[in-house]
């Protein structure tokens, strides 16, 4: 930390501070201030007043032009998993805060002190933050990584805003009492504070001058990393191509940036990238990591100080109770529908609902998990776009016509107009074992009542319709990847066709048996959950959806279909269970492929639900008498 430039800046802010005052301000001794002091006058940066006080000579200033903070950046793109019913709203930073919205207001500190280059990193809810450009002059940088990645990969991708500048890295859900930014930095600085007793945080050790020595993950009665940070154009120059080979590193695509400040303090990160460089050697293979910026950087750790905090000043909140507890109106009033929801319905205060965890965050639901006094529900909210792939009057009208079952979870709120629902979670349950065949026992014998059942709804789940939906969303959403495509949904098409003309008994089918929507409670009954795509159905269509879901092959699905069936299947069973588990696979193909085009990754999923529709067709035909005559 340049103590010239310090005291320069100091003075320059509070032309009236007194060398006593100074020296606690700047946590240095009176001696020292009073040696700064005669430094800088003798080299020109300060000059005394009639009245003695010191003030910033036109050469202090150009001293201290260098020292200039060029701008700030905003990590903004994650989630805000633990904000949850909130943050499927409102992403995290833009959550009011005594009434201020926390990047609003750390926007509007840095406008205090003149900083106007101001870079906001999105990704969740991107859309959200557009009107900060035109509020405040902002510019926003899109992450594509945010969903998968940690904030290593979001510097990864905003390093061109950081490199060869002096610029705040600040996260836009932290809430500053008084504003901490100045127009001048006179070092690399990671905001702390003291935590009393055992904590998890980042802990900081460093020397007599406050440069950072180590970092350790968890301490006690440690100086902690919380809050604002400042890279410095040096600190930068060493550290930001380090980042970048470590970005391109495997297994690194879950860590915060400050795991390769902390690997370059202890010597990790030299150890690890020059052994990066000597496997490509080895290989004789193209090294994968930067230019010869990596080797001075690895020289030497970046120099980086503390900063430290009193308790009042930063606050990072770690959940919505952190939250209540600091403002009050989020005690009985969020704004939030779905806690509005859950207070209106329980007939309590919004400040008994506890305990509030993401369960799920996807596009078809957003679910959460909330206690009211001592019984735990789940509030399933319809994701954007829902209405467009799931009929939420149907769902409600199914819950209603099995509930004298009672193999549904026990719903206490069901709106088949928006689609909210919740319902009781059962404490030590678990979700059924697709390897176990006494679990898919159990399984088959509750598909195998509901079809017994003699229920029926008005509306049916009509194979050939869903396909043909799904198919119209990919090709208005960027086309469907799969090369022999129209040759595959040929075969489809000609399994309906042979299908329709068999004239199949339908019954009340639940479409989407998968393992984890059967679920085992404590005292040994199942439960069968989550019926958003339940209609009238060929009952062998739930046999073959649970077995493709349990990625099952065909000798596997017979043996699931005997257990269904209590007997031996005959052989035209066998292959329209076979044609079910194409037709489904490729159904659910197209919807991952669509899911895809919005945002959402499934791996090996859609490449595995497409195989089943290739495979199935080619098993029926492999069978047939003749060619292109399925055995069906």
């Amino acid at each position: 930390m340049n103590r010239q430039a310090l005291l320069c800046r100091s003075i320059l802010e509070m032309p009236s501070i007194t060398q006593r005052e100074l020296a606690e301000k700047l946590d240095m001794s009176l001696g020292t201030i009073n040696s700064l002091v005669k430094e800088c006058t003798s080299l020109g940066f300060l000059k005394a007043d009639q009245e003695g006080r010191h003030q910033v000579t036109e050469e202090g200033l150009r001293f201290l032009e260098p020292f200039r903070v060029d701008g700030a950046l905003f990590i903004a793109a994650g989630f805000g998993s633990r904000f949850v019913p909130l943050t499927f709203e409102t992403p995290k930073g833009l959550l009011e805060v005594q009434g201020e919205r926390m990047i609003e207001r750390q926007i509007k500190q840095l406008l205090e002190v003149g900083i106007t280059d101001i870079t906001i990193v999105v990704g969740y809810l991107k859309e959200k933050f557009e009107y900060l450009i035109d509020q405040y002059g902002v510019k926003l940088l899109y992450n594509p990584e945010y969903s998968g990645k940690n904030t290593l990969a979001t510097i990864y991708h905003a390093r061109k805003v950081l490199e060869g500048k002096n610029m705040y890295v600040l996260s836009s859900d932290n809430w500053m009492r008084r504003n901490m930014y100045h127009t001048y930095e006179c070092g690399a600085w990671y905001s702390s504070v003291k935590m009393e007793g055992p904590t998890s945080e980042w802990c900081l050790s460093y020397n007599k001058k406050g440069l950072i020595t180590n970092v350790s993950v968890g301490g006690e009665n440690s100086w902690v990393m919380y809050g604002p940070v400042f890279f410095s154009r040096e600190f930068s120059e060493v550290f930001l191509p380090v980042l970048e080979a470590y970005y391109h590193l495997p297994g690194t695509e879950q860590f915060y940036w400050e795991q390769v400040y902390l690997d370059m303090l202890n010597g990790q990160a030299k150890r690890r990238l020059e052994g990066e460089i000597g496997k490509a050697a080895e290989k004789n293979s193209h090294n994968p990591l930067p230019d010869s910026r990596l080797s001075a950087a690895l020289a030497a750790a970046p120099a980086m100080f503390i900063n430290r905090q009193p308790a009042d000043q930063v606050y990072e909140f770690e959940n919505l109770e952190e939250l209540r507890r600091f403002d009050s109106r989020y005690q009985n009033r969020s704004n939030n529908q779905a806690m509005e929801l859950v207070s209106s319905v329980f007939q309590v205060p919004e400040s008994e609902i506890v305990h509030i965890r993401c369960l799920k965050s996807g596009m078809t639901n957003q679910s959460f998990l909330f206690q009211i006094q001592d019984r735990h529900y789940i509030c399933r909210i319809p994701g954007p776009g829902t209405e467009e792939l799931i009929n939420r009057r149907q769902e409600k009208e199914v819950y209603d016509a099995v509930a004298p079952l009672h193999i549904t979870e026990h719903v206490l709120y069901f709106n088949g107009e928006t689609g909210y629902k919740i319902s009781e979670y059962y404490e030590q349950s678990r979700t059924a074992d697709s390897t176990s065949p006494q679990d898919m026992a159990q399984c088959m014998a509750l598909i195998r009542r509901l079809h017994q059942s003699g229920i029926a709804v008005n509306h049916s789940f009509d194979l050939r319709e869903r396909i043909r939906f799904y198919e119209q969303l990919c090709l208005s959403h960027g086309g469907i990847p799969f090369e022999d495509y129209l040759q595959v949904s040929q075969w489809m098409r000609h399994l309906l066709d042979r299908i329709d003309q068999m004239n199949r008994p339908k019954v009340l089918a639940h479409i989407d048996p998968n393992v984890d929507n059967i679920l085992f409670l404590p005292g040994g009954e199942v439960k069968l959950v989550d019926w958003e795509y339940a209609g009238m159905a060929d009952p062998l269509l739930d046999i073959a959806m649970c077995s493709i879901y349990s990625y099952y092959d065909f000798d596997q699905a017979a043996e699931l279909l005997k257990l269904y069936l209590e007997r031996e299947p005959d052989e035209q069973e066998k292959n329209l269970l076979v044609a079910y588990m194409a037709l489904g696979g490729f159904l659910w193909s197209l919807w991952a492929v669509y899911k895809s085009s919005q945002g959402q990754e499934f791996g090996e999923y859609t490449i595995i639900m497409y195989r089943y529709g290739k495979t199935g067709y080619r098993k029926l035909l492999s069978q047939a008498h003749k060619e292109h005559e399925l055995k069906l």
